[in-house]
């Protein structure tokens, strides 16, 4: 019987051998907005997605990071200065853990340009920086599949923060892991934009750990999920790759609705939605039918994600004057 490896055993089956630090390093990754769900682990150790799940990355809204070699490990983020027993602090260095040699303390400043906890996989983006600013500070030349894995580790989704455009995150088989990664997908689509309302930027009542563990085990739709993103994901497959903006957005805005219900069916229920959210949502359905181009989507927080061609940025600026607009 074969032993499932530790995180710290897959970090160090895939790193190269250990070398002196640089001075610093710097990098920034995009968040990127699942338009086939992740929801529900089979490792969460390893996190390991139950399905695959398939992304669009946020153009500049990502995160910056920067480490360099310090007499502490020292968090900064957003110009605030994070306690080391602060739970950010305490999940950034136990991953970080991972990355470096034993002894070496940090100092990490890291800028995000989207809201925290809020649904706006801001986790993603940082752990995803993160690899990549350690890749830069210790002049590693990691194989994209290698550094997706090692983001995965730190935060699910955070192995399709790696790639701009569209990513597909393979689920895999192994107990290992080792083939559950994020693949980019070549189509460029110059003309799709994704908008972001932010309805609300607290953060959420029930992290994302918590939600997907809660679904998974007391949801009784959750038995029909795995066959849900099994006939949307080819759907939205096909449609990245024909360049199908009505197929697209209505594959996605089906699956982001039916992982809500899934959660909603939780108990306790898992309601992130405010009235906000479903004004919005109504909004948009309003607009469709009168013939504007947009579909919605929504992670696991309140807040509304559109997706749409650069035909229809100014009727939807006029509509949500407070649209943030991506161009992935």
């Amino acid at each position: 019987m074969h032993t499932v490896p530790s995180p710290a055993q897959i970090a160090h089956r895939l790193l190269p051998a250990a070398r002196e630090p640089g001075r610093e390093g710097t990098a920034f990754a995009s968040a990127n907005i699942a338009l086939c769900k992740y929801w529900g682990k089979r490792d969460e150790a390893l996190k390991l997605p139950l399905t695959g799940s398939l992304s669009i990355s946020m153009g500049t809204l990502g995160t910056r990071m920067t480490v360099r070699p310090a007499a502490a490990d020292c968090l900064q983020m957003q110009g605030e200065v994070f306690a080391a027993d602060h739970k950010v602090a305490r999940r950034l260095f136990g991953f970080l853990d991972l990355l470096r040699p034993p002894g070496l303390c940090l100092e990490v400043e890291s800028e995000n340009t989207i809201p925290m906890g809020a649904g706006l996989a801001s986790s993603a983006s940082a752990f995803a920086a993160a690899v990549r600013a350690m890749e830069a500070l210790f002049g590693w030349d990691l194989p994209p599949r290698s550094r997706s894995i090692l983001a995965r580790l730190g935060s699910g989704s955070a192995c399709r923060s790696l790639e701009r455009g569209f990513v597909e995150w393979l689920p895999g088989e192994a107990a290992d892991g080792m083939d559950s990664y994020g693949v980019g997908l070549a189509p460029p689509w110059p003309e799709l934009r994704v908008g972001v309302l932010t309805l609300s930027e607290a953060e959420k009542p029930v992290g994302s750990t918590e939600g997907m563990r809660r679904t998974v085990e007391t949801s009784r739709l959750f038995d029909a999920w795995p066959a849900q993103v099994a006939r949307d994901l080819p759907r939205i497959r096909a449609a990245v790759m024909a360049g199908d903006f009505h197929a697209l957005g209505a594959a996605a805005e089906q699956n982001a609705l039916s992982m809500h219900a899934t959660m909603i069916a939780a108990w306790p229920p898992i309601l992130y939605w405010r009235p906000e959210t479903v004004a919005a949502l109504h909004r948009v359905h309003a607009l469709r039918a009168a013939g504007l181009p947009v579909y919605a989507t929504l992670d696991a927080g309140p807040n509304v994600k559109l997706l749409f061609p650069v035909s229809a940025r100014a009727d939807l600026l006029a509509a949500f004057p407070d649209l943030l607009i991506a161009t992935p």
